[in-house]
């Protein structure tokens, strides 16, 4: 499912050719050839969630590295099932419901459009109006294509479409209304208001605080029916257990200070590290206590700018030098 937003988002709005997307199952590849028409904005929603995802692991040992020319994009890490793995669904997961749910508002396709089914009442000074953006039908979506591979009846399924769904639900959870005033020189006498998805940024920050209180599990077999079935149980009894809007994991994740294959770490060694910060961006924990290097870096950057009336800007450009501190 991710190798489809890393080969084929740069398509835009163009339809996407089914049959030549790698790694799709049955169930993907018949969502794909029955509703093509929203397939670009599937592919988009996965762009974004890896973007997000390595926006917020900038600072990271493991910093949401992509791998080309491959369908398991971020190489082996997701192989376990670690809280970096639990975070990458639920990002991935979001991106989709996420841009589907504004493609329907926006008009892209004719098969959605706008919710109109959770409006309620209007407050008091304002009305409903605008597009309220249909949250569900873009979740609905995420759950039928990106789910489609979770369909086997051990942990590490059960692992990912719970976090697939916690992904969805941060959106939902983070819905708000938006609102635009009407009235002589912009008054505001009247207001029309509509269901607003958030920035994807402050999905990306929720779900980053889920995987840092991730909830660490056990692996218990059933015998049912059907066979031997595995579920999830909370590790700790002493722990609050889980809800939907919570992240799940349970194999210990890497270190991720040296490179190896195996695990599909990359090391650190290169990477720029924040000399002043005591944080895992730190030089000390992000370089591992390997020590770092610096050198200085020239950059062309405007400055004294003044406003001309009317209407431009007018700046200098200045060569400023920088330090730069990188991982031995």
């Amino acid at each position: 499912s991710l190798a489809i937003g890393h080969q084929y988002s740069s398509l835009g709005t163009q339809p996407i050719p089914c049959g030549s997307i790698p790694g799709l199952v049955p169930k993907q590849l018949r969502f794909c050839r029955n509703y093509v028409e929203i397939m670009p904005s599937v592919a988009e929603g996965v762009k974004i969630g890896i973007q997000e995802c390595q926006h917020q692991f900038r600072g990271r040992r493991w910093n949401c590295t992509t791998v080309n020319d491959s369908l398991a994009i971020f190489g082996p890490v997701l192989d376990k099932a670690t809280r970096e793995s639990a975070f990458v669904h639920a990002i991935a997961s979001a991106g989709v419901a996420f841009a589907v749910t504004r493609s329907c508002a926006e008009g892209s396709a004719t098969i959605c459009g706008c919710d109109t089914r959770h409006k309620g009442s209007p407050g008091e000074g304002w009305k409903w109006g605008g597009c309220s953006e249909d949250v569900e039908f873009g979740s609905t979506v995420s759950r039928e294509f990106v789910d489609a591979r979770e369909n086997r009846p051990d942990a590490r399924s059960a692992m990912n479409r719970h976090n697939n769904e916690a992904g969805r639900t941060s959106i939902i959870e983070l819905m708000h209304l938006k609102c635009k005033c009407h009235g002589l020189s912009g008054s505001c006498e009247v207001k029309t208001c509509w269901w607003s998805q958030p920035d994807f940024r402050v999905i990306g920050d929720y779900l980053k605080d889920k995987y840092d209180s991730a909830s660490e599990m056990v692996v218990e077999k059933h015998r049912e029916s059907r066979g031997w079935v595995e579920t999830l149980r909370p590790k700790y009894n002493f722990f609050k257990a889980p809800t939907e809007k919570d992240l799940v994991y349970y194999e210990n994740s890497p270190n991720f200070c040296e490179p190896n294959p195996e695990t599909g770490s990359f090391g650190t060694r290169d990477r720029i590290c924040n000399v002043t910060s005591h944080g895992i961006d730190g030089c000390d924990l992000l370089c591992c206590g390997r020590g770092h290097n610096t050198r200085t870096e020239k950059r062309k950057e405007k400055c004294h700018c003044i406003f001309h009336w009317c209407c431009y800007v007018r700046c200098q450009e200045c060569i400023r030098v920088y330090d730069v501190h990188t991982c031995k």
